[in-house]
């Protein structure tokens, strides 16, 4: 299931969603003050190529000052439009898959700095 999710995912938007993400990590990158949040674009990028069988393992403790900059600043909107997307994909059986998908996403705009992807 991995595998063909990945697959599915890569084709309908995954990858066109993967380099806009590492455009803005690398637009984000040219400056000096935005280079951690580049860092953090280039995170999602790796999530959002191919999310099936990644895992997200929030440390909030890891950056605290960062992560509450970004909650109050992008995050919050992030994670809501994330979860807004999940909930449309549970209108069908067949969604319920790449819902939670989005829900991992969800999770990592909340709180992207001192998370790993696994």
């Amino acid at each position: 299931m991995r595998f063909l999710g990945n697959i599915i995912w890569f084709i309908f938007g995954g990858f066109i969603a993967s380099i806009l993400w590492v455009i803005l990590g690398l637009l984000l990158s040219l400056t000096i003050i935005g280079i951690p949040l580049g860092t953090q674009c280039f995170k999602f990028a790796e999530l959002v190529l191919t999310p099936f069988g990644k895992d997200v393992r929030l440390n909030v403790d890891k950056h605290p000052i960062a992560n509450i900059l970004w909650v109050i600043f992008v995050g919050w909107e992030m994670a809501l439009a994330y979860l807004g997307i999940a909930l449309f994909f549970t209108i069908s059986i067949i969604g319920i898959p790449f819902a939670i998908q989005w829900a991992k996403l969800a999770k990592l705009a909340l709180f992207p700095f001192g998370s790993k992807i696994r």
